[in-house]
């Protein structure tokens, strides 16, 4: 008997649908407007977070540990906060910036477990001459291997192969923007210039091209010897090492227990970029906030759309109460009815939203963004799912619950 009521339910709930199409549409499509924009809200502000923290990481590491300038200290050091210090030479000392055994502590980097990439650096301020044009910037001695590794450098290869620079002693990779400046191409010839007077010639291997303008026109990657050489230092002068984690977002919590591992300054991309950093919490508390009020704004109208549509049908609801029809056999009938709603709206809504975000992904907008920063996550197309079921859920089962308590004689007299 329960089998043949449930069956007489779903018939009643197909019948509603589809004996009035234009109706069952038009619910359907308030189903797939709210579930549509919200998925393609949270593409587009995600998505703009993505291309920024990507832009960042295309030169800076989770984590940087280096040997900092060192401020003479006093000779005296009074206790008494009236009394003025005794000091030796209040400027920085000329102490090496070198790191001590660089090779063993990278070993011991390696074996972290929250590491998943480590490459030592030498950087340093130059001047690129071609002729009598001259441009400053600085260079960077990397192993060339571990740096494609960790800022996947092969990506953003605009000419030439990155490979080359291991084959090619005095090779450059060059930052485009400085290519530009200086008339170069692929294979010329660039004197470099370091601070201390040591010049050396070199060849272009490649060209760079990260769409990070502040990089293209200042950087380029030499490799680690040569780079020592322009410093007047020996094989075993490192001055950075840099630290890539499996959660970027944690890099922060790290710093202390590297500062301790290695004796060293240790800084974290968010203390070393604090405007990138505070520029995505904000646009992470804007999507949040967004997120929040499209979810509310389409769930009262979901509600508002599946409530006048049960109310229409108040005809319906007093006939099946006066042949028998119990309360919860409305409410089953009318959630039922609500979930297929929200079924169709859902399917049509995840096709609209991937449309939207496929139309807005191809357009170009030049500059160093490139095509516009919005991409597909399919966590916000699952939350998108549940959303709507559980929206067109309670907007069916509200409405119909207070439905099924009234008085089937009373309806008929109105």
């Amino acid at each position: 008997m329960k089998n043949y009521q449930h069956n007489i339910n779903g018939e009643i709930a197909y019948t509603h649908l589809f004996s009035r199409k234009k109706q069952t549409f038009i619910a359907a499509l308030g189903v797939t407007v709210g579930i549509a924009i919200f998925i393609f809200m949270n593409s587009l502000m995600n998505g703009f977070e993505v291309a920024s923290t990507e832009s960042l990481f295309k030169s800076t590491p989770h984590i940087r540990i280096y040997k900092n300038d060192a401020i003479s200290k006093a000779l005296v050091v009074n206790k008494d906060t009236n009394k003025i210090n005794v000091l030796a030479n209040p400027k920085i000392t000329s102490e090496s910036k070198k790191i001590v055994n660089p090779a063993e502590l990278i070993k011991i980097l390696k074996n972290e477990a929250e590491v998943v990439g480590v490459t030592p650096n030498v950087s340093a301020n130059v001047f690129y001459k071609n002729g009598d044009s001259e441009v400053s910037g600085r260079i960077s001695g990397v192993v060339i291997e571990d740096q494609n590794a960790m800022f996947n450098l092969q990506s953003y290869i605009a000419d030439g192969d990155y490979n080359s620079l291991s084959g090619y002693q005095n090779g450059i990779i060059m930052g485009v923007g400085i290519a530009e400046k200086l008339n170069l191409r692929l294979n010329d010839n660039v004197t470099v210039t370091s601070a201390l007077g040591v010049n050396k010639l070199m060849k272009i291997v490649a060209l760079l091209q990260t769409k990070n303008s502040a990089i293209d026109k200042s950087l380029s990657y030499i490799n680690l010897p040569v780079a020592q050489q322009l410093q007047k230092q020996s094989p075993s002068y490192i001055t950075d090492i840099y630290l890539n984690v499996k959660d970027y977002e944690k890099a922060k919590s790290y710093v202390d227990k590297y500062k301790r591992l290695t004796g060293y300054d240790v800084e974290d991309w968010e203390t070393a970029n604090a405007t990138a950093a505070a520029a995505n919490k904000m646009r992470k508390m804007m999507a949040m906030a967004i997120s929040f009020s499209i979810m509310l704004v389409a769930a009262f109208g979901i509600y508002n759309i599946l409530n006048m549509t049960i109310m229409e049908k108040l005809n319906d609801i007093a006939i099946l109460k006066a042949i028998g029809f119990s309360g919860k056999d409305i409410v089953k009938i009318f959630v039922t009815e609500a979930i297929i709603i929200g079924v169709i709206g859902i399917i049509i809504g995840l096709c609209f939203a991937l449309l939207l975000v496929k139309l807005m992904s191809n357009l170009w907008v030049g500059g160093d963004i490139g095509f516009f920063p919005i991409r597909i996550f399919p966590k916000y197309f699952g939350i998108g799912v549940i959303f709507g079921l559980v929206v067109t859920f309670f907007a069916g089962y509200l409405p119909a619950r207070k439905a099924a308590l009234l008085d089937p004689i009373s309806i008929f007299r109105k």
